[in-house]
C-alpha cells in the first residue's frame, strides 16, 4: 500500500500564491506519474497538472502560466506552486499518484485525503 499526505492549502487572497506538497510513503514501491487534481463544490474532479518520473509535465488550460508542477523524485514528494490565485481557482485539491508495487509487481493508482484552497476576491 501507498500514502499520501497533501499539506499546504489555505486561505489567501486573489493575487496570492500557495504552494501544495503531497508525499508517499509506503514500503517497496516506486511511483511513476503523480499529479494534482480540484474538484469545486457542484463540480466533477478536473486534472490540474501532472508530472512523469521524468519529469515531463502536463497543465490544464486553467492554470497554464500560473501554476508550476514540480517532484522530487529522491523524497517521493510532488509539489504545486500556485500564483496569480484566483477566486474560480477554489477547490479540494487532491494528490494522485500512480505506483508499482515491488511485493505484487502490479501498478495502482492512489488518492490523497484532499487539502482545501479557498482564494478571497
Amino acid at each position: 500500500q501507498v500514502q499520501l499526505v497533501e499539506s499546504g492549502g489555505g486561505l489567501v487572497q486573489a493575487g496570492g500564491s500557495l504552494r501544495l506538497s503531497c508525499a508517499a510513503s509506503g514500503s517497496l514501491f516506486s511511483i511513476n506519474a503523480m499529479g494534482w487534481y480540484r474538484q469545486a463544490p457542484g463540480k466533477q474532479r478536473e486534472l490540474v497538472a501532472d508530472i512523469t518520473s521524468g519529469g515531463s509535465t502536463n497543465y490544464a488550460d486553467s492554470v497554464k502560466g500560473r501554476f508550476t508542477i514540480s517532484r522530487d523524485n529522491a523524497k517521493n514528494t510532488v509539489y504545486l506552486q500556485m500564483n496569480s490565485l484566483k477566486p474560480e481557482d477554489t477547490a479540494v485539491y487532491y494528490c494522485n499518484a500512480d505506483a508499482f508495487l515491488l511485493k505484487t509487481g502490479a501498478s495502482y493508482n492512489y488518492w490523497g485525503q484532499g487539502t482545501q484552497v479557498t482564494v478571497s476576491s
